[in-house]
């Protein structure tokens, strides 16, 4: 399959970067325990990737808890419990490595999160170096309309052009693998974007934003919320890079 080269990369984070949707199951089945419901994957699927309230609405009509608990009330409970699970949050197989060495090649890389950026700090508060690497972060509450609309990744895209500009790169790290990107300020495309996600409503938004999109689904989630991608892999310590044009792993 020819697939277009890329020159940049943008990736969410929560189940993708990070191990938080634990946290978020966690959470959200002890909410349910409170009303004699399970949290099922079905109802995980419908609220992962959306905006906190919206996810909290979802919650309540999924479990037909209305009267019972409002969206408010509900954010309220699950961010008590959130608090004190986010902190350990770790990173998840493959992560590390990709990142650094996109870094290292100058490939442009930026984080689209439906997290807010109080949940963004919190959550990467024991990863903030690796953090730091990438060239950008938006996060939830910089756009009006969440996944799987495109703002977020249209506007990570943006900043990604306007860093670019700023620093004037015109060249990798001289000691790059061969055939890392040359910026010369050539903007960067939404076709030419690889968007990494793990959540069916941001692979919608992805494609949406016309950008090529590498899912890593959860092993729980329904076959049927899967094969949109261009490409599905099972970890992120399985992605090749030299298969979308960017820079090959040395060693």
């Amino acid at each position: 399959m020819l697939r277009p080269k890329i020159t940049a990369c943008i990736f969410d984070m929560d189940g993708l970067l990070l191990d938080t949707e634990t946290s978020y199951t966690v959470a959200q089945q002890q909410i349910c325990q409170r009303f004699g419901k399970d949290f099922t994957w079905s109802l995980k699927a419908k609220m992962m990737g959306r905006k906190a309230i919206e996810a909290a609405e979802i919650f309540i009509q999924y479990l037909n808890l209305q009267g019972k608990i409002t969206a408010d009330e509900f954010l309220k409970e699950r961010e008590e419990i959130l608090d004190r699970l986010f902190a350990s949050a770790p990173l998840l197989p493959g992560v590390d490595r990709l990142i650094r060495h996109l870094h290292a090649c100058g490939i442009p890389i930026a984080v689209a999160t439906s997290s807010h950026r109080r949940h963004f700090e919190l959550k990467t508060q024991q990863h903030q170096e690796l953090f730091s690497l990438f060239d950008c972060i938006v996060t939830g509450d910089q756009v009006k309309v969440s996944k799987p609309a495109p703002d977020i990744f249209l506007l990570a895209l943006e900043q990604l052009n306007h860093y670019l500009k700023a620093v004037e790169v015109v060249s990798p790290p001289s000691d790059s693998p061969s055939g890392a990107l040359t910026a010369g300020g050539v903007p960067l495309l939404p076709q030419n974007t690889l968007v990494f996600e793990d959540a069916p409503t941001g692979v919608d938004a992805g494609l949406a934003a016309g950008m090529q999109v590498l899912m890593v689904p959860d092993i729980n989630l329904e076959t049927s919320l899967r094969g949109k991608a261009h490409q599905e892999v099972e970890s992120l310590e399985l992605f090749i890079p030299d298969e979308w044009g960017l820079p090959p792993y040395v060693g």
